[in-house]
């Protein structure tokens, strides 16, 4: 007998992210981007893919789980993925991408250097791809992330703009 739910939550972000974490390394450096020209966002793999949601979105799925009568294990999540690169991508606008690999940089419409591959970024134990299914809480419990991929990038650049 269960006595308690149990949620699997993927990557659910906002604008209280740590700034440690790659969205909000990606939505500060859009922000200092657009104020220092002298600036060069630096990342690590961009094309890892993760499953990226908004956090308020994951607060009512942990409040669904816990209104069941009985208990249960659940995966939050989108059910989608986008890589490092889109999100940087949603969050400044289009990006000539040059080179390859560790040796790729991105640029803008007149040349301007944003983005350059640091392989000191690259996590040792990479996951490439990051995906939740989330069929079993959209089925029992009704959720459903509302937020999407470019509303929660817009909403965290926005905040980070500030």
């Amino acid at each position: 007998m269960r006595i308690s739910s149990n949620g699997i939550l993927f990557n659910h972000e906002s604008e209280r992210r740590g700034e440690e974490f790659i969205t909000r390394k990606i939505t500060k450096g859009i922000a200092r981007l657009k104020k220092d020209p002298e600036f060069v966002l630096e990342l690590g793999n961009l094309d890892a893919k993760r499953d990226w949601g908004y956090a308020p979105d994951y607060v009512e799925g942990m409040w669904r789980m816990l209104q069941e009568d009985n208990p249960d294990d659940y995966v939050l999540a989108t059910g989608e993925t986008h890589t490092v690169r889109e999100f940087l991508e949603t969050a400044w606008g289009p990006i000539i991408w040059k080179g390859q690999g560790i040796n790729e940089r991105g640029e803008d419409v007149n040349g301007r250097v944003l983005v350059k591959v640091n392989p000191e970024f690259y996590r040792p134990a990479e996951v490439e791809l990051l995906i939740g299914n989330p069929t079993k809480a959209w089925t029992q419990l009704g959720w459903k992330a509302t937020t999407t991929f470019s509303e929660l990038v817009t909403r965290m650049v926005k905040h980070d703009a500030k």
